[in-house]
């Protein structure tokens, strides 16, 4: 908790700063967001070697199981908001490089490490604390660290539900697909580049139409989830057993 406390500190302080000064040296704003993010979890990072051996540091976040399948299996779930938007809106002309790095790259791969991988990982795997305690501070953060997006009430009140929501989401995938990263990763990037590539909604919480696809990923994530735990007569890692406190802790299951 400390080593999150201290990045988000970093991160609210000297984030925007850092990023402007790097930029001024290599003057590319999408590799300077990047490395910023990079520069900024630094207390993470100490934190996951505090508590792990620098042998375990990718195991405890997740990060050595098979990128792939995060792939493969984040790209089928995301299929109604590709071709839904694809329907729907318009090709969206302001595609950049910057935009990808910044809005796809950078916010898929970092905002899960820190908050799935870290901040709601290593409460969950490695404590008795269920999934409920485990993600409701990192849920309501990362919900929190969206608000940015607009000043009107109404439109804030449901950006924080939206990003509330796929705070839970991301996290269940990440318990549920044997806690590898790379699947809520490539589910949040993979969902954000098809926000990027059609012209949907300049904030998280979009239109009817936008949500509706949304929905029916979400929907098609979770019954696909469930149906593969049941074909392979796996308990669900989620379950009133886990909700709230654990007997065990979760590594055990890993």
């Amino acid at each position: 908790m400390l080593s999150f406390g201290a990045y988000f500190v970093l991160d609210e302080l000297f984030f925007k700063e850092l990023r402007t000064g790097l930029n001024e040296v290599i003057n590319q704003i999408g590799v300077s967001h990047l490395i910023t993010y990079l520069v900024v979890g630094t207390p993470i990072y100490a934190g996951v070697l505090f508590m792990h051996s620098h042998k375990f540091f990718f195991h405890s976040l997740g990060l050595d199981k098979s990128i792939l399948k995060g792939v493969f299996r984040s790209l089928l779930f995301t299929l109604p908001m590709f071709i839904g938007f694809a329907v729907v809106f318009e090709f969206s002309a302001d595609i950049t490089l910057n935009k990808v790095l910044v809005t796809v790259i950078a916010a898929g791969f970092f905002e899960e490490l820190f908050f799935r991988g870290f901040l709601f990982g290593q409460l969950y795997r490695y404590t008795k604390l269920g999934f409920i305690p485990s993600i409701l501070l990192g849920a309501l953060l990362f919900a929190a660290a969206h608000l940015y997006q607009s000043q009107e009430f109404y439109t804030l009140v449901g950006i924080f539900a939206v990003t509330f929501l796929g705070a839970l989401l991301f996290a269940w995938l990440y318990a549920e697909w044997n806690f590898n990263l790379w699947v809520p990763v490539c589910m949040h990037l993979f969902m954000n580049l098809s926000w990027l590539l059609f012209s949907v909604s300049d904030n998280a919480l979009g239109g009817v139409y936008a949500n509706v696809f949304r929905v029916l990923t979400i929907a098609l994530a979770i019954s696909f989830t469930v149906i593969y735990k049941i074909k392979t007569k796996r308990k669900l890692e989620v379950n009133r057993r886990t909700l709230w406190m654990k007997k065990e802790q979760s590594e055990g299951q890993d």
